[in-house]
């Protein structure tokens, strides 16, 4: 093959290796404008950013220790995550647990929250356990909860006369997903 040829080829070589990379950074994070409870720790590269939509369930419980009283307790999120294009790029469930249409998924732990706008869950810090399978999420280390919109529990009433039931709130919120 001609050396024009192959000059030719590379830049959609360099497009098709971009496409099958399921999430990428469209919305850099200016992590020193963040609360510092949620800052990703020094040294971390941003490497995804997506956007989460879904629902939080909760559910009417009897308040732990408190024979009588009952509260709207969460039980588990479920979300779609799309990239800046809107294009489905993965999911997000209980765990809690970030999974990439590549299969590739990790979990992890919260190590903190900080306050969001009234109506919204908390922003929040995740230190990411090692990625389960090949893929988007290998070496995610942290993962961030940001620009989140609604979630909180129920207004409305939780009692005995109810106590069981389910309900589910709408949320979003972004992801972004860091690396050391």
């Amino acid at each position: 093959m001609k050396k024009t040829s192959l000059m030719l080829l590379l830049p959609v070589a360099l497009l098709g290796a971009c496409a099958s990379t399921p999430m990428m950074t469209s919305s850099m994070v200016d992590n020193a404008a963040l609360p510092e409870a949620v800052r990703a720790p020094a040294g971390s590269k941003q490497t995804m950013w997506t956007v989460g939509a879904g629902e939080i369930t909760y559910e009417c419980r009897e308040k732990a220790a408190m024979a009588g009283q009952y509260e709207w307790v969460f039980v588990t999120p479920v979300a779609t995550l799309k990239n800046a294009a809107g294009a489905v790029v993965g999911k997000y469930y209980g765990g809690p647990t970030w999974e990439a249409n590549d299969g590739s998924k990790v979990t992890g732990k919260q190590l903190a929250v900080a306050p969001s706008t009234p109506g919204s869950i908390p922003l929040q810090l995740v230190k990411a356990d090692p990625a389960m399978g090949m893929g988007a999420m290998q070496g995610v280390s942290h993962i961030q909860r940001l620009k989140t919109q609604g979630g909180v529990a129920p207004a409305a009433a939780c009692g005995m006369a109810n106590k069981g039931e389910r309900r589910q709130v709408a949320y979003q919120a972004d992801y972004v997903f860091y690396s050391m």
